[in-house]
């Protein structure tokens, strides 16, 4: 923008309006400007103003025109229509760009050198320090993950510290940034925040050395009576009534709210805390927490739904709260559940009652941890047919919320992956050595301090093999889309080939992303050799991984499939394709099947207890009706029907069509 001096008539006209300046040739101004939008303002230092020629249109239909009212400004430039009102004591060493609204705030100052929370260290996981993690506005939940979990690897966390400290160092000025757009209304002290576009801040009470990494798609939202230090809010975060973080990330689309209070925290995508409490947490995509009596401290969450009064300890009262421990993805706690660090919860569990014998659950994922007379009982593999597991599933992605298209944490939603299918795997193996040591007429099992009864040992195998055959059944359906069947079977196995190199071992949940272990480990060794030297290249590593999930899964399910279905890629004929189907089939209605058994507990008579209060005779059905619906009717009841039928019927088509091909090639022989 082309600035000018002032007028003689431009300054007699401020000077009738009551505004003063220490030395009226500081003060620049557009070539536009018109000093009638400008009174009872002070200026000092340099000063840029730009034109002001709009009017914003408020709530109720009250409308403000542009320009400055009540205000004392010092070395601040103001864009083009912007409106600055009301500030109780100065706006310092600023920089606010067009369509800006500010009114009745305290002070929005910055006091110096800032990074505006850029390279704050995080001491996650666990609060004497070892895994801090540095912050920044594009952090990701997955380089959080390498930098919190891979401190064994010392020369990668020094490389990707200097990265990130390099960033801080490129975004530190003297000089504070409120962008296009961004609303300011009754806030308390602003010092050392960098306003993004979009932003709104509304009543906050404290804000110091931060970010609002807003953008117009997704604006950053701030708060009533708001109190955050050394903190990053990424684009679509909600940060309202009266929550206070102090050394905290906020992810994309996360929302914290009604008094939650979080310290050295990571928050990433879709998290949505209220009420409760958060301590040195590595909070995942999904992760949940709504109730006043949480405190969720030193522990690794993701797609997790805290149960009000869920509480974890970090500290056993003789070197500190060092203790931690990790919750798989998707697991929940119920009410009044515990949990005593060091402890590890596997993928997909259910965690009831209190636990203190430190348990490691992450060998047998989908799995109930449950309390009985003060010992742990473990259920595995039950949560399989639970409708709760499915439902969660079903909702993650209908409640993305993040809008922006430039999305920093790659999440995978699967439910079956390498990740959970190898781990199930693992599972049946563990679950039938310990058969073998105790013996089959045990009457319990024993397994890291927990027991296992021998009928749900035997059923939880049963589960992980039917879901085993589906994915592997998916996956290769889903490979054999587009195959013309009218070819043989060596043009079967060259389409059944893997294309990706990628994906044979271990599979690793990189907090929301899932990808194979290898290719972390040898990303992380680039880095290391001083072949990856910037942020950017970090984060086109894990577009690309993630864009490479299927073909990568299908590596993994090739690899397999001979120790699964006793038969190589290399060897399998149309029969074979059959035979897999059939039994994908089967297996897929049969978990089906549990599901209907499991949502229908949700329609018995003890579900109706508390219905039809007066007594009446056939009051309770009908209240109940009313209320909840009829069963045969419920969406997610349709939803299994429909899907029962539509796999079976998927399944015998392509029967049909593989064994119509057989025939073909039979005849023509």
């Amino acid at each position: 923008m082309n600035y000018r001096k002032l007028t003689d008539g431009e300054i007699r006209r401020l000077e009738s309006n009551r505004c003063s300046a220490d030395d009226w040739s500081n003060v620049l101004v557009a070539d536009a400007f018109d000093a009638a939008f400008v009174s009872d303002t002070a200026f000092s230092g340099d000063v840029r103003l730009g034109s002001f020629s709009k009017s914003f249109h408020l709530e109720g239909g009250f409308t403000r025109h542009s320009g400055i009212c009540h205000a004392t400004l010092h070395n601040v430039s103001v864009g083009d229509d912007s409106f600055i009102g009301n500030v109780g004591r100065f706006i310092v060493n600023y920089d606010i760009g067009s369509n800006v609204y500010i009114d009745s705030v305290g002070s929005i100052v910055c006091d110096g050198m800032s990074s505006f929370g850029n390279g704050v260290s995080v001491s996650v996981l666990n609060e004497a320090g070892g895994r801090d993690v540095p912050i920044y506005d594009r952090l990701s939940a997955h380089l959080a993950y390498m930098m919190a979990m891979y401190r064994y690897r010392p020369k990668m966390i020094e490389a990707v510290t200097g990265m990130i400290a390099d960033y801080a160092e490129k975004h530190t000025g003297n000089r504070g940034c409120i962008g296009d757009f961004a609303r300011i209304i009754g806030a308390g002290s602003i010092t050392d925040v960098n306003v993004g576009s979009y932003a709104c801040i509304n009543g906050a009470a404290r804000l110091e050395n931060g970010t609002l990494a807003s953008s117009q798609t997704d604006p950053v939202l701030i708060g009533t009576d708001v109190i955050a230090q050394d903190f990053i809010a990424c684009a679509g975060a909600k940060v309202t009534d009266g929550a206070v973080m102090v050394h905290t990330f906020v992810g994309q689309g996360t929302s914290l709210s009604h008094l939650f209070s979080a310290h050295d925290s990571l928050f990433f995508s879709n998290c949505a805390c209220e009420n409760g409490e958060a301590a040195a947490i590595f909070a995942g995509p999904y992760t949940v927490s709504m109730h006043k009596s949480s405190l969720l401290i030193a522990g690794m969450f993701s797609f997790i739904n805290a149960g009000s009064g869920s509480n974890q300890s970090n500290h056993m009262y003789k070197l500190g709260p060092i203790h931690q421990g990790v919750v798989e993805r998707g697991s929940k706690t119920t009410s009044d559940s515990y949990i005593l660090w060091p402890a590890k919860i596997g993928a997909f569990s259910l965690v009831m009652g209190r636990h203190v014998a430190h348990p490691d659950t992450s060998r047998l994922p989908f799995s109930y941890l449950i309390e009985n007379k003060g010992k742990s009982y473990l259920v595995p593999g039950v949560n399989l047919k639970s409708v709760g597991t499915i439902r969660d599933t079903q909702k993650w992605p209908r409640r993305d919320k993040r809008r922006d298209p430039d999305r920093l944490d790659k999440i995978n939603f699967n439910l079956l992956s390498p990740y959970t299918v190898g781990k199930m795997w693992d599972a049946i193996n563990l679950l039938e050595q310990l058969e073998r040591t105790s013996g089959l007429t045990a009457d319990r099992y024993t397994y890291q301090s927990m027991v296992i009864e021998p009928r749900a040992l035997r059923r939880g195998k049963d589960y992980y093999h039917k879901a085993i055959n589906k994915f592997m059944g998916n996956s290769l359906i889903s490979r054999l889309r587009n195959f013309d069947f009218s070819d043989g079977d060596d043009s079967l196995r060259k389409w059944l080939s893997p294309s990706c190199k990628s994906g044979s071992g271990d599979w690793l949940d990189v907090c929301g992303m899932i990808a194979p272990k290898d290719d972390i480990t040898s990303f992380i060794a680039r880095i290391e050799n001083g072949e990856v030297n910037s942020l950017d290249e970090i984060e086109q590593f894990f577009k690309d991984e993630d864009s490479r999930y299927y073909d990568m899964e299908w590596t993994w399910v090739s690899t397999h499939f001979s120790q699964w279905f006793g038969k190589p890629i290399e060897e399998i004929t149309k029969q074979d394709v059959i035979d897999i189907i059939e039994l994908w089939k089967d297996s897929v209605v049969a978990i089906d099947n549990l599901l209907y058994e499991d949502a229908r507990k949700e329609f018995s008579m003890q579900a109706k207890t508390g219905f039809g209060v007066d007594g009446s005779e056939g009051r309770q059905d009908s209240d109940f009706a009313q209320v909840r619906g009829e069963f045969d009717k419920d969406p997610f009841v349709r939803m299994v029907v429909d899907h029962i039928s539509r796999k079976a019927a998927l399944g015998n088509d392509l029967i049909a069509k593989v064994k119509a091909s057989i025939a073909r090639s039979a005849h023509l022989a």
